[in-house]
């Protein structure tokens, strides 16, 4: 099954797209899809929307694994966020592709065992179960390829909870 898994944004959107056949996990790409300020807010968001649905048709996934948005004070950018967020759910909805959700805490609990892991120990683990040589940077892709190494890790018909409806 190859998973693209997103750490929404705005700014920054992260991806990770990972091939996870039984027990066997690699990581295909990861990166950032960058939107500066010299482009308006709708050329940002049609950025976005265009890459993360180029990524999904290039690689040919089946699967896409958010990480949930958690914001506490700033609301003006949980509103960009939450757009940029919007158009990656549209990209890969308009390609009749499953789509699941999971929380920061679940992606850590997952990955390295312990929901309340740290940034780096989540970091660690995703390069030894990935078999990468180094740290996946920046942090948006790690983050990215967190959640789709989740997504590989819940199955049966508990998955069926984390659909995006």
């Amino acid at each position: 099954m190859i998973i693209l898994g997103i750490d929404p944004g705005y700014a920054i959107l992260g991806y990770g797209i990972i091939d996870a056949r039984g027990t066997s996990l690699s990581a295909l790409e990861y990166g950032i899809i960058k939107t500066g300020d010299e482009y308006s807010f709708p050329e940002r968001l049609e950025k976005l929307y265009s890459a993360v649905r180029e990524l999904a048709k290039t690689y040919r996934i089946d699967h896409a694994a958010f990480e949930e948005l958690f914001f506490c004070r700033n609301s003006a950018t949980a509103i960009q966020v939450g757009a940029g967020r919007g158009v990656a759910i549209l990209a890969i909805q308009q390609l009749g592709l499953p789509m699941y959700e999971y929380t920061p805490m679940q992606i850590k609990l997952a990955v390295t065992g312990n929901g309340h892991a740290d940034k780096k120990q989540v970091q660690r683990m995703v390069k030894i179960l990935l078999g990468l040589d180094c740290i996946p940077r920046p942090d948006d892709a790690a983050d990215a390829l967190g959640a789709a190494l989740c997504h590989a890790n819940t199955s049966g018909p508990c998955r069926n909870d984390f659909i995006i409806k």
